[in-house]
């Protein structure tokens, strides 16, 4: 019931912000469309701790500006890379094994390996990410796996 009350104080809020009109009939309709959406939800059953992960919000403006910063060094390795023909690319695949528990968990570590540039993320399995490094320093700071203790930390 509490994750029901959360979506519905969300989606008002959402929907204050992205309307900006406050008259009463538009306020009436955005609340009985957030009534209908929370109803369908309930009625669904998808409205659970994992599809609104709320305990992650206050740790995830750190996890975010470690990540921006992982994505501007890597950024200057690939441009290197690519401008010094000496710095070889090396193309790895590797397969990392995984911790997460939850699917937020694991889709957020995959998001994260995929917006670092020189590496992408293939394919997610129970326990496992399939990734491409374009280079084995990528590959080695993936397997060192601070990416994950950082995702696991927000899991907690």
């Amino acid at each position: 019931m509490r994750y029901l009350c959360t979506l519905c104080s969300g989606l008002i809020l959402f929907w204050l912000v992205l309307s900006g009109h406050y008259s009463i009939l538009l306020l009436s309709l955005g609340a009985a469309s957030v009534l209908l959406v929370v109803l369908l939800a309930r009625q669904l059953n998808i409205a659970d701790a994992e599809a609104q992960p709320i305990q992650v919000l206050p740790k995830l403006p750190g996890y975010l500006l470690w990540l921006s910063g992982k994505i501007v060094s890597a950024n200057i390795d690939v441009v290197r890379r690519i401008w010094h023909p000496s710095l070889d690319i090396h193309p790895t695949h590797l397969c990392l094994r995984t911790e997460c528990q939850t699917s937020v968990a694991k889709a957020l570590y995959a998001n994260s390996i995929t917006l670092t540039p020189g590496t992408v993320c293939m394919d997610i399995g129970e326990q496992t990410l399939e990734v491409h490094a374009l280079s084995w320093s990528a590959a080695r700071d993936l397997l060192e796996g601070d990416m994950e203790a950082r995702i696991r930390l927000l899991e907690k």
